[in-house]
């Protein structure tokens, strides 16, 4: 067996150098499948760290431990504080119902939650009855001090839409369809009623003194929540999971009333500074020019914040220290950006772009990688007229075995969102988003309490440094500055989310950060 495998690793390495003379990028691809740091880096940063919440000490220790991490491997390295955040810590979150009988529920506290006493709160729980108008809701008001309220809708399946496919009929499952249709529109409807909206009605029931609010956000996976912030000042806010949930939803509504248990402590630590980690090694022949590596560093603090967006700091992490080791004096300077408070509106890199307009106008290109743990298979041109001629250009040096799986399109439409290469794209620089296999990402672990380090698929994220170094290295190398030009933007476009047109907006604008989150809820 071990001859067999040694004959296939040797094949491959052949592969490869007959593929590409090129010795920096055969050593860098050796280095990837023999010395590999990943998964050590991937146990410090997610299992003994944990999540990092803006404004959260385990924030803070993420970026002490990545400057620490990157002196090691030789590369200078810096915090660039941009703005100040409300300090706050989770502690330990405990939930039980006691009656009809005793269990004790899956669930957890929302960010930025007040806290319980250590003792916690014990209460019934009630939940907005139908109303016809804001006089029922204020007169049920009345019936609140003292209880815990149910504000999320009820599900009347627990089980995904995939699985209904498969096994249901069709009329079953077009059915259960309408029927949770129905369910939200109902809700929604009954909340408009309160003369309240869902974000807003949370400080009436707290002014109306109820304990504690309940909710539960499926994920619409087996297990999965998505985890946000609590929309509570002074009461705790907890999250249940969809099975507990629902049978405490169906209790109330059957006149049951059952009793809960809520243990929830956190710890405010008042006003912290925040920051963006940044590292670089320094070009030798054009050093105030930049390619720039990109991923945010902060994450929802559900689970351990692995696949959004740990998986993409670790690539980057292990591509500069893969570029240190054999490309150590590089034409341009390769900097690396770990982007704080990325999930509250991109604000860490639409600081660094408005702190660093020098660097950003000398920034030949940003490699940014966000959604997932899968490999790259989606590189758009974001819109630069010709993007098509260098990208194409840095990717030939990539192995087949890599872009094989990569569809490009360009020149593209530039991003106005959702990650961090758009606040430079909003700028005017190329930079491009490493899309990466879905692995079921949107339902299982972007924001949800499933996000750790169980589900890192560790060959898709060696393929994602192997891409992420090579294009860092041939885009710093290149004798060509990447072009700016941009495309004429069509009227409409498609909306790639929904398959529906939409009118194009124009080149997106440079947007300003918040760099003040101390009323962060």
């Amino acid at each position: 067996m071990k001859k067999i495998l040694y004959i296939w690793v040797l094949s491959i390495f052949s592969f490869l150098n007959a593929q590409n003379s090129d010795e920096v990028v055969v050593k860098m691809i050796d280095e990837v499948y023999n010395n590999s740091q990943v998964e050590k880096l991937s146990h410090e940063l997610f299992d003994v760290i944990g999540p990092r919440l803006v404004g959260t000490p385990q924030m803070k220790n993420a970026h002490d431990w990545a400057v620490k991490k990157y002196e090691s491997w030789g590369i200078k390295s810096y915090l660039h504080q941009w703005g100040v955040w409300r300090g706050w810590e989770r502690g330990i979150t405990h939930i039980d119902m006691l009656k009809p009988r005793v269990r004790t529920l899956a669930g957890r506290q929302l960010a930025w939650s007040p806290s319980t006493s250590k003792r916690g709160v014990t209460a019934e729980l009630t939940k907005i009855p139908q109303i016809n108008n804001k006089e029922d809701f204020q007169e049920w008001l009345k019936t609140v001090k003292g209880k815990f309220i149910l504000v999320s809708q009820n599900q009347i399946t627990g089980r995904p839409d995939s699985q209904w496919e498969e096994y249901s009929t069709e009329e079953s499952f077009e059915k259960m369809k309408k029927d949770r249709d129905k369910i939200s529109e109902d809700w929604y409807s009954n909340i408009r009623k309160s003369g309240y909206g869902y974000r807003d009605i949370s400080k009436a029931f707290e002014d109306a003194g109820a304990v504690g609010l309940i909710s539960s956000y499926w994920s619409k996976a087996f297990g999965a929540n998505k985890v946000f912030s609590a929309r509570t000042d002074k009461i705790p806010n907890v999250d249940l999971n969809l099975e507990d949930y629902t049978m405490l939803y169906r209790m109330v509504e059957n006149g049951i009333n059952p009793t809960v248990k809520i243990i929830s402590t956190s710890t405010e630590h008042g006003v912290v500074p925040t920051f963006n980690t940044i590292a670089e090694i320094k070009g030798v022949e054009k050093p105030n020019e930049y390619v720039i590596l990109s991923a945010h560093f902060d994450s929802w603090d559900g689970s351990q914040g692995t696949t959004d967006n740990g998986t993409g700091t670790i690539v980057m992490m292990e591509a500069m220290r893969i570029l240190k080791k054999f490309y150590p004096n590089p034409k341009r300077t390769i900097m690396v950006g770990h982007w704080g408070s990325e999930e509250q509106g991109l604000n860490g890199s639409r600081a660094f772009v408005e702190d660093y307009p020098k660097i950003v106008e000398n920034t030949q290109a940003v490699f940014n990688q966000d959604n997932g743990t899968g490999r790259v298979v989606s590189i758009s041109g974001q819109g630069f007229l010709n993007s098509y001629d260098y990208v194409t250009r840095w990717l030939s040096a990539v192995p087949q075995d890599v872009t094989k799986h990569i569809e490009t399109d360009f020149p593209g439409m530039p991003g106005s969102g959702g990650t961090d290469h758009a606040s430079f794209v909003a700028a005017g620089v190329p930079a491009f988003n490493l899309s990466a296999l879905d692995w079921e990402y949107w339902n299982y672990t972007w924001h949800t309490n499933l996000d750790s380090y169980d589900k890192i698929v560790f060959d898709d994220l060696k393929n994602n440094v192997i891409l992420t170094a090579i294009l860092a290295y041939k885009a710093s190398e290149d004798n060509e500055k990447a072009s700016r030009k941009r495309r004429i933007l069509p009227k409409s476009s498609i909306n790639p989310r929904t398959g529906r047109p939409m009118r194009s907006r124009g080149w997106p604008s440079v947007r300003k950060p918040n760099r003040d989150g101390t009323s962060s809820k």
